[in-house]
């Protein structure tokens, strides 16, 4: 997953395997101005599971600006808008959970 970051907003992007739907994908806001992405392939046996969970330092971001676009070439593009005045926090954590 990579992240752009700009002074409006963060966009996080990745290129998802052929094959994988909108509807394998489910992207939710958590407390602690966290976002996690999970996409299933449900018809693969291995190399199916992606999983990532992004961390924003808790004044940055408004977690109610959050869309998602799945775009047609198999590319998922996360926008976050920023708060007024958050430039200088620190960027934002992209981890793979185990």
């Amino acid at each position: 997953m990579r992240l752009l970051t700009t002074a409006a907003e963060h966009r996080l992007a990745v290129r998802l395997p052929e094959g994988l739907s909108p509807e394998m994908v489910t992207v939710c806001a958590k407390k602690g101005a966290r976002l996690s992405v999970v996409a299933d392939l449900w018809h693969r046996e291995s190399d199916s599971h992606y999983e990532w969970e992004v961390t924003f330092a808790p004044a940055d971001v408004d977690m109610m600006s959050v869309r998602a676009v799945f775009e047609s070439d198999g590319q998922l593009v996360i926008h976050v808008r920023r708060r007024p005045g958050a430039e200088g926090l620190p960027s934002p954590v992209i981890r793979t959970p185990l």
